[in-house]
């Protein structure tokens, strides 16, 4: 990592790896159980069809809270906790121990800290991004066949295993996977864009404050870390969520799809088109820039958190 800013950053040798894990799944939990509404609203909303009376944020949360109560606006949430720890280890390891090897391969290079960040960072979220996916798309998969049941002609399941026996029934492995090209094409540059805005709006904000050549004088007090990271994580969520919306919805989209209406990313895309002209592609942004923005926010402040909690006593 570049010197200057190793006051604020903790580098994958320094941490504790059982600890790490162990407390890092109590807290990101905690954070999804805070966010985890939004997706319900959104994923619902990237589903409805022209016809649903629900179309907006309000409409689709009151729906589901005069339905189903609070137990609505947290439904397949057992299914995601269940696979996100895993993906998690998965997602977190890759991404330490890319970003270690990506910074020292572009030390020849001899770049600016910010742009070597940007690209260290972002290389590390893509690859993080594509390993996780093997996890993270079949959580998906049956996750929001579970938000969206019952909703504008989708199918009741009893649980996330109903749909795990189902979806093997009638499309066998294969069904747990379906959109995982486009997934990988969805998460894959969200997560390099996520942390390549992150990395490297964290140096902009500390050189703007100058914190530059006097940094390692000065160590900035923990309330501006936790600032300027913070400031970082929206940055990053807002820049993500503009760019791969479109995607998303097209993905969500054909994941919820039952067998007999199986269609292809460019029916899903004309039918989006169809229904509310290249607006319909951005269908549930509110609530993804928001989960995104807030999700990115809460996310890197439990994760640079976790870090400083399990680095190893030196």
């Amino acid at each position: 990592m570049a010197q200057s800013f190793g006051q604020t950053e903790i580098n994958w040798d320094k941490l504790d790896k059982t600890r790490f894990y162990v407390v890092g799944a109590g807290l990101f939990t905690g954070v999804s159980v805070a966010l985890y509404p939004v997706s319900v609203v959104k994923t619902r909303l990237q589903v409805a069809t022209k016809d649903a009376v629900e179309r907006n944020v309000f409409s689709v949360a009151k729906g589901l809270l005069k339905t189903d109560g609070i137990p609505g606006l947290y439904r397949g949430f057992g299914t995601v906790i269940t696979g996100a720890i895993p993906a998690r280890i998965i997602f977190l390891s890759t991404l330490e121990t890319t970003k270690v090897a990506a910074f020292r391969m572009l030390e020849p290079f001899r770049l600016s800290e910010t742009s070597q960040a940007a690209i260290a960072n972002g290389v590390a979220g893509m690859t993080s991004s594509l390993f996780a996916q093997s996890v993270f798309v079949p959580i998906d998969v049956v996750s929001q066949k579970l938000m969206v049941q019952g909703y504008s002609g989708h199918a009741q399941y009893s649980g996330g295993l109903d749909v795990v026996r189902q979806v093997l029934r009638t499309d066998g492995i294969r069904g747990l996977y379906r959109g995982f090209g486009l997934s990988a094409i969805t998460y894959a540059p969200a997560s390099a864009v996520w942390w390549a805005s992150y990395g490297s709006s964290q140096r902009f904000i500390w050189r703007f404050l100058d914190h530059g050549a006097k940094y390692d004088e000065v160590a900035p007090s923990l309330q501006k870390i936790m600032l300027v990271q913070a400031t970082g994580g929206i940055i990053a969520g807002a820049t993500s969520s503009c760019i791969t919306t479109p995607l998303d919805t097209i993905k969500t989209r054909l994941q919820v799809m039952g067998h007999e209406n199986r269609s292809s990313i460019k029916q899903v895309a004309k039918d989006l088109i169809n229904e509310d002209g290249w607006r319909g592609f951005y269908r549930g942004f509110g609530p993804r820039f928001f989960s995104m923005s807030a999700w990115g926010t809460s996310m890197i402040l439990t994760y640079e958190y976790l870090k400083r909690v399990c680095s190893k006593d030196e």
